[in-house]
């Protein structure tokens, strides 16, 4: 199913932490490692995976991603964490810019960061590194990946923004953003609560849990 211009308004005002939450199976399940991290910290990023497994050093395959990936989609690149050459740079990130999509991952290195910056293409990576690639070996592009220690499939959804990155498998998606949607509201109310004078112990019903704890 494509994401609508709608769907991408009302999913964008969700953060991370909402939808990680929701997600499937065990806690961090779909949660990218730490390591990988947003270029920009202000950047927020929702579509559609487009997978690309690269070669470490080599960046043909990220070009061939690129011409593959339409408008609204997420670039995922696999370079399997390696952060000795600056995979993707400025004249890179102004083309994804052009042509619309919505972000780009990549598990290894990228260079000029301030340009990228300044573009304004919501770029996650792993790390920096100025050096050159070479341009040797094709990728395989639209074929399950793991990038930050989570498995990507074609057309999962992938949110970003400053605290990291969350991987939706298709199948999942409704529910996991039916559950995110009700607790972002659930914290709304749970503010005035806290405006309201009482603490995140009774907002939460941990003092309840204390008492039972004290109990024993």
């Amino acid at each position: 199913m494509e994401l609508t211009k709608e769907m991408v308004e009302t999913l964008s005002v969700l953060p991370t932490g909402n939808v990680a939450d929701n997600n499937t199976g065990a806690p961090r399940q779909g949660t990218m490692d730490s390591g990988i991290k947003p270029i920009d910290r202000k950047s927020k990023m929702l579509g559609r995976a487009v997978t690309v497994r690269c070669y470490p050093g080599d960046n043909l395959a990220l070009h061939q991603g690129m011409a593959a990936a339409k408008a609204g989609d997420v670039l995922i690149f696999d370079c399997h964490g390696y952060k000795e050459a600056g995979h993707f740079g400025d004249i890179m990130a102004l083309a994804c810019r052009i042509k619309r999509i919505a972000g780009v991952v990549i598990d290894g290195s990228c260079r000029d960061s301030e340009d990228i910056r300044e573009i304004g293409l919501p770029v996650f990576v792993r790390g920096f590194n100025p050096s050159g690639t070479v341009k040797r070996s094709q990728g395989e592009v639209n074929v399950p990946v793991t990038c930050g220690g989570v498995r990507v499939c074609p057309g999962d959804i992938v949110l970003g923004d400053c605290d990291g990155v969350v991987v939706i498998p298709q199948a999942d998606e409704d529910r996991v953003f039916e559950g995110a949607m009700k607790k972002f509201e659930k914290e709304k109310h749970i503010v005035e609560e806290l405006y309201a004078g009482k603490s995140t112990l009774e907002v939460y019903g941990f003092d309840k849990l204390i008492e039972k704890l004290e109990a024993l």
